[in-house]
């Protein structure tokens, strides 16, 4: 039987009433006492009569208990002094916990409410669109669904939690937050990851593209022809107007003043020689008058041969992804015949765009042989992962065409980067566009993560399968 005196009760009430007024949080009993005419023995027991028959509290194995409340609509100034309103709930196993409030007549006893909430496993590079500009999307869906959504305080968790007095509530909210997060999945989240040959692991492949990137940047002799057909023509300031006058190359011209009186001055004109100076050279065109500068080159440390691009947003997505690719390594060492793969790279051509406005520019990949083995091994690998379900529909439709890229007008930094950026090739071309940049072993696949590099300077690597001859490179090194 759980003792309830009036004093024991009173406290109970108070816990419920901490929020409602000041004076009740620091003396309830007084408080009670004074509002109700509590004041003698005789009319105490009367009173306690009236709140254990309000109350109906049941009998239970004696245990702990534990008021539990939340703030009310109205104040204790307000109540009835005959009649005090107290809303418990008691269940039946030890660790049960009491809510109590003290409600007046307009007030429902929304405190035993349950409290629903769930987690929503999202990833940290989502919490973005869900939160909004300025908060605005969160602050929409909390207003909407009635819930509260709560974000991780420590950067390395991945997940949100959606508070609310009902499940149903909590279940729309996060339906609204799957949509959100599907929009940006689709349109505005860039991709994180990538299945990638290496290339960069050839020491004379950096050193070609270095010299590559270091004559493009520091020559500009080469781009002088060709800067004739740009845009940008060097100006002719031959012949220039001044008030009116022509002036005729080579006369000779000077102004001779005399003073006739104080106020008016003749002027005459007379032959004499003059010094004449020889025109100023046209400026020589650089590498920044086509747009190119050094942010815009694929960094040599990185160099590699892209099989297909994956959104992973979060930890479970990146463990499936290097799940999938571990678990096909027998079969695309079988689409190789078990046997190395060489791969020759020679000459440039542009993705997109023609060479005076390219946006892509790269080194085109011949497989050394010609039996499509490297093309068979990729297309395992690209049907594995759309099968997990790793892939965007969008991405499973394209056709592999296996490239590697040295310029790119999207990695372009500073002002002068906008939609569709672009650069002037023909100069590069020309020079470049016949270029046998040799032959190179493929060694292995991985699965890449953009923006994040190892210790040599080539992306983060999440997994890795070997190809036929790694080990026998390994030994040659």
């Amino acid at each position: 039987m759980i003792a309830c005196s009036s004093r024991s009760l009173f406290f109970g009430v108070d816990c419920a009433l901490k929020y409602a007024n000041p004076y009740l949080k620091s003396n309830p009993l007084a408080y009670f006492e004074r509002i109700s005419g509590v004041g003698n023995d005789s009319a105490r027991m009367d009173r306690n009569k009236k709140l254990k028959a309000a109350v109906g509290i049941r009998q239970c194995q004696r245990r702990p208990v534990s008021v539990s409340a939340s703030n009310t609509q109205g104040s204790a100034n307000e109540l009835d002094g005959d009649t005090i309103k107290v809303a418990l709930v008691v269940t039946d196993n030890c660790d049960s916990t009491i809510s109590a409030g003290v409600l007046d007549d307009t007030v429902k006893p929304m405190l035993s409410s349950e409290k629903h909430s769930l987690s929503l496993e999202v990833g940290a590079s989502l919490f973005r669109f869900i939160k909004g500009k300025e908060g605005s999307t969160q602050k929409k869906i909390e207003e909407e669904m009635g819930v509260k959504i709560v974000f991780p305080s420590s950067k390395k968790e991945e997940s949100i939690v959606i508070e609310g007095i009902s499940t149903d509530c909590v279940t729309r909210a996060s339906e609204k937050i799957q949509a959100v997060m599907d929009e940006a999945i689709e349109s505005s989240l860039d991709y994180s990851h990538f299945v990638s040959l290496p290339l960069a692991i050839h020491p004379e492949l950096i050193d070609k593209l270095i010299n590559f990137q270091n004559s493009i940047l520091g020559n500009n002799d080469v781009s002088a022809d060709e800067n004739l057909e740009s845009s940008d023509s060097i100006e002719d300031t031959s012949d220039i107007e001044n008030n009116g006058q022509e002036l005729i190359k080579g006369r000779d011209v000077a102004v001779e003043l005399k003073v006739e009186d104080e106020k008016h001055v003749k002027v005459g004109l007379t032959s004499i020689p003059l010094v004449s100076y020889p025109p100023k050279p046209p400026r020589l065109p650089n590498a920044s008058d086509f747009g190119i500068d050094k942010s815009i080159f694929i960094k040599p440390t990185t160099f590699h041969l892209t099989v297909i691009m994956l959104k992973l947003w979060n930890k479970e997505r990146v463990n499936a992804a290097s799940g999938v690719l571990k678990s096909i390594s027998s079969k695309v060492i079988d689409a190789l015949d078990n046997q190395p793969i060489f791969i020759r790279l020679k000459g440039l051509d542009t993705m997109r765009g023609s060479l005076s406005r390219a946006r892509v520019l790269y080194a085109p990949v011949e497989e050394i042989g010609s039996e499509g083995r490297l093309l068979r091994a990729c297309q395992v690998i690209i049907n594995a992962f759309v099968e997990a379900g790793l892939v965007l529909e969008k991405d499973a439709k394209k056709k592999l065409k296996l490239h590697a890229t040295v310029m790119n007008a999207r990695h372009r930094k500073g002002k002068r980067r906008r939609k569709n950026d672009s650069f002037d090739a023909r100069g590069i071309f020309k020079q470049f566009g016949s270029e046998d940049w040799g032959e190179y072993l493929i060694c292995e696949a991985h699965l890449s993560q953009r923006f994040v590099y190892d210790e040599n300077g080539f992306y983060h690597c999440c997994a890795s399968i070997p190809f036929p001859g790694k080990e026998e490179r390994k030994q040659t090194d």
